[in-house]
C-alpha cells in the first residue's frame, strides 16, 4: 500500500542525508593530516511477506518464489579507509610520517582512555621541551620524551631513535618512539582531534618498535596528507543527490496515490 511507500521512502531520505553528512566530513578534511576517509554502509530493513515460497497451490504444485515487500533501509556503520596518504615534505624536524602501519601514542584524558592514537605527526615542543601533538589540546607523546635546550637540532631515524645534536655536532640519544597497531583498525573510535581510542571491537594494542615486525618505519621532516580522494567523494555526493530526489519522488507518488485512494469516498 501507499503507507507502507511513505514509510519506506522515509527512511531512505533518513539514511542518505546520513551519507550526506559522511561526505560533508570527508571534504571538510581534505587538507586534515593524517585524516582518514569514512564510508556510509548501507543495509535493508524487515520484509513483510505476502506469500511464502514452497507452499502448495490447489494443484499440488509448490510456489517457486515467494512475495515479499522490503521496509526501506538504514546505515549500519561508518567504514573508515586506513590507506596511507600521500608524503608532504615539510623539512621540520619535527614533523613525522609512519610510512606503512603503526599509530604514534599521545596522552589523554582518563576519561577518554588514557591513551590517544593518531596518524597526524606534526609535533612541536611545550614549554617544558616536551614533544607534544600540534592539536587544539596538545597531548603528549607517548612514552614522554623531553629535548633539553642545549641541544641546537633534533634527528630522528628510520627506526624512531630520536637523537639530539650540539652545536659542536655530537649526538645524543633522547628516547625511542613507539608505534602501535591493532587487529581491527575499522573499531577504533575517533573523537576528534586527529585522534582514535581503543574499543572492544578494535581488540587492545600492540605496541612495537618502528621498522619491526611489521610496523611502519619513521620518516622525518614529512607529513601523511588526507587520503580523501576528493574527485571520487564529489561523485559520491552527486549519486547521493540523486538518490535523494527519487526517494523524494516516491514519497509524492505514494502521496498522489493516497490522494486518489481517498476521492474514491467523493
Amino acid at each position: 500500500m501507499a503507507i507502507t511507500a511513505l514509510h519506506t521512502a522515509s527512511t531512505g531520505l533518513s539514511a542518505l542525508s546520513r551519507e550526506i553528512d559522511v561526505i560533508a566530513n570527508n571534504l571538510a578534511n581534505v587538507n586534515t593530516h593524517g585524516f582518514k576517509a569514512m564510508r556510509a554502509n548501507f543495509e535493508d530493513l524487515l520484509y513483510q511477506e505476502v506469500q511464502a515460497p514452497g507452499v502448495e497451490n490447489a494443484n499440488g504444485d509448490q510456489r517457486p518464489a515467494g512475495t515479499y515487500v522490503g521496509l526501506g533501509t538504514r546505515i549500519s556503520n561508518t567504514q573508515p579507509d586506513f590507506s596511507q596518504g600521500d608524503a608532504i615534505e615539510t623539512n621540520r624536524p619535527l614533523d613525522m610520517m609512519v610510512d606503512g602501519k603503526g599509530f604514534f601514542r599521545v596522552r589523554i584524558p582518563e576519561d577518554q582512555g588514557a591513551i590517544g592514537y593518531t596518524r597526524a605527526g606534526n609535533f612541536f615542543t611545550n614549554a617544558n621541551g616536551e614533544l607534544v601533538l600540534g592539536s587544539a589540546t596538545g597531548p603528549r607523546l607517548e612514552p614522554g620524551l623531553e629535548i633539553p635546550e642545549d641541544f641546537t637540532s633534533v634527528r630522528i631515524d628510520e627506526r624512531g631513535e630520536i637523537y639530539g645534536v650540539r652545536s659542536d655536532s655530537t649526538q645524543e640519544s633522547l628516547g625511542q618512539l613507539e608505534l602501535a597497531t591493532f587487529v581491527n583498525h575499522a573499531g577504533l573510535r575517533p573523537i576528534g582531534g586527529n585522534l582514535f581510542v581503543e574499543t572492544p571491537a578494535s581488540g587492545p594494542p600492540v605496541n612495537g618498535v618502528p621498522g619491526e615486525g611489521g610496523f611502519g618505519s619513521i620518516l622525518q621532516g614529512f607529513l601523511e596528507s588526507s587520503n580523501v580522494d576528493s574527485v571520487k567523494e564529489l561523485v559520491g555526493l552527486i549519486k547521493t543527490q540523486r538518490a535523494f530526489e527519487m526517494n523524494s519522488q516516491a514519497i509524492q507518488a505514494a502521496d498522489q496515490t493516497l490522494q486518489v485512494v481517498s476521492n474514491l469516498r467523493r
